[in-house]
């Protein structure tokens, strides 16, 4: 398991150095002259490929944002080759996607802004899918508070890590469970990714959840995965399990949706998400799952209402 938890962090991390290094601009500079004018072109290679990129009119402030750009992404190479050679000692391999999986990949990722408004506001985050979108592209927006902001900046960081490669092809296990989580209450809380270890309740209802006990979460997880039942249905009860669970201090809704969508799109077989004008439906059935009642009526809810096959 230590194992697991150390595959999973390196991959986090070496997605993190790479979405970086694709952010900066950098090489081997070059200044053109036309017309009386400099302008500034960059020089690189990727997976071997010589490469030029043109960057701006020359300034001396572009040029030395070129030259320190070019330091820095130097050392962030050296640490995604150190990652490379950590995985290799872990046993790590790296696969291929099928073609059915990286087409679910790509719709998850072409839906994203729209996935990520509907979490927010099952989450209760006073957004709209114009706001969203332009957090999500790096802009401003007004009358949000900044805790709002973040949950969709998390949000954002949690779904492009499992939509990542590496981590489509690794299993839907306890260690990604905790990756996710780890992102998705990022700067809110010390104990993000780790189990809970406080008492809670939760709004709307008496009941509450017992504290966690990992041996046990692991045990119950790796049963579901056991049972002989389709992917929607798999899924739809990890959902639901690690809601009712409380597994962590907070985000467990966040957590449990892209959990149980890297399991799906994994398998190549679409993806679920609680449509924003049927949040109070689905709140009002998971009080009811809570507390028992008809545990039925939800999974029908999520299966016919939520669930989109690619």
């Amino acid at each position: 398991m230590e194992e697991k938890m150390e595959i999973m962090n390196l991959l986090q991390s070496r997605h993190m150095l790479e979405k970086e290094l694709e952010s900066l601009v950098y090489g081997a500079v070059e200044i053109r002259e036309n017309n009386g004018k400099k302008y500034l072109y960059a020089h690189y290679r990727e997976e071997g490929v010589a490469l030029t990129k043109y960057v701006g009119e020359y300034s001396e402030e572009l040029y030395q944002l070129i030259l320190n750009n070019s330091m820095k992404a130097k050392e962030l190479k050296k640490q995604i080759r150190e990652i490379g050679k950590r995985l290799k000692q872990l046993n790590y391999v790296e696969e291929e996607l099928s073609e059915k999986v990286q087409q679910n990949i790509d719709f998850a990722k072409r839906h994203l802004v729209d996935t990520i408004y509907k979490q927010a506001i099952l989450e209760g985050v006073a957004t709209t899918f114009a706001d969203t979108e332009s957090i999500l592209e790096g802009g401003k927006v007004n009358n949000m508070t900044t805790e709002d902001v973040l949950k969709i900046i998390n949000l954002k960081h949690a779904w492009e890590f499992v939509l990542n490669k590496d981590v489509m092809l690794s299993d839907t296990n306890y260690a990604l469970l905790c990756e996710i989580n780890k992102m998705v209450i990022d700067k809110f809380y010390y104990t993000a990714g780790k189990i809970r270890s406080v008492p809670v309740t939760i709004g709307g209802t008496t009941w509450k959840p017992d504290l966690p006990i990992e041996s046990k979460i692991k045990e119950e997880l790796q049963e579901i995965f056991s049972r002989n039942m389709e992917d929607i249905e798999r899924a739809i009860e990890l959902v639901l399990f690690i809601m009712k669970k409380q597994i962590f201090i907070d985000g467990n809704k966040r957590t449990a949706i892209i959990y149980s969508n890297h399991y799906l799109i994994s398998k190549g077989k679409g993806i679920l998400v609680i449509p924003a004008e049927l949040t109070g439906e689905f709140k009002d059935l998971l009080l009811g799952y809570y507390e028992g009642k008809d545990t039925e009526k939800i999974k029908k809810f999520l299966r016919e209402k939520c669930y989109r096959k690619i």
